[in-house]
């Protein structure tokens, strides 16, 4: 998995300076889907309704999906209000698939289920449901992305304070969470 984060900090060190300049937090994923990879990002209140989406079960809904062809990401717009950063972590998990997986042995859309793109760890008494290798990737590549390692050393030194942390990163407490138990 360390080929993840490495193809993560090679998007971040091509990033122009007039997008970000490697420092400021939150890192601007939007911008660079947007001004990097020429990626719209869309909100989209029903995503199962595009083209070629699998149905879905009971109670399952879809976070995000990447329309390689038409060089789009969709989001879920009820997700992203509810959950802003949810919607910033959304949109990189996609930017990981589009990063590390477009070359694969298909370039059609990328459908993720919100039990795929997963910030938070399983409670201790819960297990952490099987997903598949493509999906576990693309989450990492979103933390890696969104919460660079040296940025969060660098952080974590100055101050503590988780509630800080994850405003600094506009990201949710589980997947900070998870990214200083990797990091630090």
């Amino acid at each position: 998995m360390q080929g993840i984060e490495e193809s993560a900090e090679r998007v971040l060190a091509r990033v122009p300076e007039w997008i970000w300049d490697g420092e400021t937090l939150p890192v601007p994923v939007e911008a660079i889907a947007d001004d990097v990879f020429g990626l719209l990002v869309r909100e989209v209140d029903d995503l199962a309704g595009a083209p070629g989406a699998p149905a879905l079960g009971p109670e399952q809904s879809f976070s995000g999906l990447l329309l390689p062809s038409l060089g789009e990401i969709w989001v879920n717009r009820l997700e992203a209000l509810e959950w802003p950063p949810r919607r910033r972590f959304t949109i990189g998990h996609e930017l990981g698939h589009w990063c590390v997986h477009r070359n694969g042995p298909s370039d059609g859309a990328v459908y993720c289920r919100s039990a795929s793109v997963v910030e938070e760890a399983p409670a201790a008494s819960e297990a952490r449901p099987a997903r598949a290798p493509e999906e576990e990737e693309a989450n990492l590549f979103a933390a890696a992305l969104l919460m660079p390692a040296r940025l969060v050393e660098r952080e974590y030194r100055q101050d503590r304070e988780f509630g800080g942390l994850c405003e600094r990163f506009d990201v949710s407490g589980a997947a900070m969470g998870r990214r200083l138990h990797k990091v630090i």
